[in-house]
């Protein structure tokens, strides 16, 4: 009898993966540098970067280190970094950010294995971690997905420290590797330096999965509004006006530092909506992906 898992894969590879299937390899070169036959420019030298393939001459020019860029055909290592913080369980059910979370691990874990890329993943709650090495099978998608399933319910009480986040997934991705952040970005602490710190030695992407109860008070009257991180409840009246606009202003607030920081820490963020279609959001992030290559 097909688990879960295996039930929600076969679905996605019908309605998703197939649509999909080479158009996401195109979209990532691998983040190492250095041993390809195909040269394809210099860069300044940065923090990190393989002294080995510095150019002396330009660097004598220039006075300025710099390094060789080749273009590569090793294998990619990816690693998933799913956030499974309470804000996650926010959304309808069947439909909620955890959900659609889990679907986009597995078509990723599915897609990039598919191209002989090895995927790996960090499942995240505050203070707990659970690993998946990196694997490239079918077999392997499902692994994470059955870890997903295996993730205990998240724990009220305690607000996601990002920055925690950040920093065990740079821990563990201890080669270049494509790091891929998948959350909702509802949290605190310090994490914009941590994201500057694992991009400037990996190549990252944001998924940041958002609910329309994210961005909307609805009109309802009298409503329990409750912290999904902390447990906190309260009533308030969904109808005040002045309400309503501080809300839409700490939204907007939310939304601005979020993309500041990403901005600041040259990692693009790509919006993914509970309320759309999975395929076509993400052959939209392949697109854009695409026109922000050099």
């Amino acid at each position: 009898m097909a688990t879960a898992p295996e039930k929600l894969l076969l679905r996605l590879e019908w309605k998703v993966v197939r649509r999909l299937d080479g158009r996401l390899q195109g979209a990532h070169r691998t983040a190492h540098r250095g041993a390809g036959i195909d040269f394809t420019g210099l860069r300044p030298y940065t923090e990190g970067d393989d002294a080995r393939h510095i150019d002396w001459n330009v660097t004598a020019r220039l006075n300025e280190p710099h390094l060789r860029v080749f273009t590569e055909d090793r294998e990619l290592t990816v690693w998933l970094v799913l956030d499974r913080s309470a804000s996650m369980l926010a959304g309808r059910p069947g439909r909620g950010k955890h959900d659609v979370l889990a679907e986009l691990a597995l078509v990723l874990a599915r897609l990039f294995g598919r191209g002989g890329n090895r995927v790996g993943a960090l499942l995240f709650d505050t203070g707990m971690l659970r690993v998946v090495p990196p694997g490239t099978s079918r077999r392997h998608a499902l692994r994470i997905g059955a870890e997903l399933e295996r993730t205990a319910a998240a724990r009220p009480g305690a607000t996601t420290d990002l920055a925690e986040m950040l920093e065990a997934a740079g821990r563990l991705a201890r080669r270049r590797a494509l790091v891929v952040v998948l959350s909702d970005f509802i949290g605190d602490g310090d994490w914009e330096r941590s994201l500057q710190r694992l991009a400037r030695r990996h190549e990252v992407v944001a998924l940041r999965i958002v609910d329309p109860a994210d961005d909307a008070l609805p009109e309802a009257g009298l409503i329990v509004v409750e912290d999904a991180e902390t447990g906190e409840q309260l009533v308030v009246d969904s109808t005040d006006p002045l309400l309503r606009v501080r809300f839409r202003e700490a939204v907007d607030a939310r939304d601005t530092r979020l993309a500041a920081g990403m901005r600041r820490a040259g990692v693009p963020v790509h919006r993914v909506g509970t309320d759309r279609d999975l395929a076509e959001t993400l052959v939209e992030v392949v697109a854009r992906t695409r026109d922000r290559s050099p």
